[in-house]
């Protein structure tokens, strides 16, 4: 038994579903519930996750950071340019979104 049904109901259930939606949109269906599913298992999965991580970070004082002064010639940050449609980054020269195809500015 399925939260307290039993395979009859689960027969009239999936029965009255197929003639809902066709054959044709039942793989989307189960698709969409899969990826829900997958989705919700995750976000509980990382819930428990950030329960345990809650003990206090060890200091590493012997570790040595090193600065790097090459990133004087990277290019800026503001010369990105964001599409409007899907907010995809682009170099600022771009004419069209590599994501979504839509035409920049």
């Amino acid at each position: 038994m399925i939260l307290g049904l039993g395979i009859p109901e689960l027969l009239i259930i999936l029965i009255v579903i197929l003639v809902i939606f066709g054959p044709k949109n039942l793989p989307k269906i189960g698709s969409a519930l899969g990826k829900t599913v997958k989705n919700v298992r995750e976000g509980m999965e990382e819930g428990k996750e950030g329960e345990k991580d809650e003990s206090p970070i060890e200091s590493n004082d012997d570790v040595e950071v090193i600065e790097d002064d090459d990133d004087a010639d990277a290019p800026e940050a503001t010369d990105a340019v964001f599409c409007s449609k899907c907010g995809a980054k682009n170099e600022a020269g771009a004419d069209f979104c590599s994501k979504c195809g839509s035409k920049l500015g």
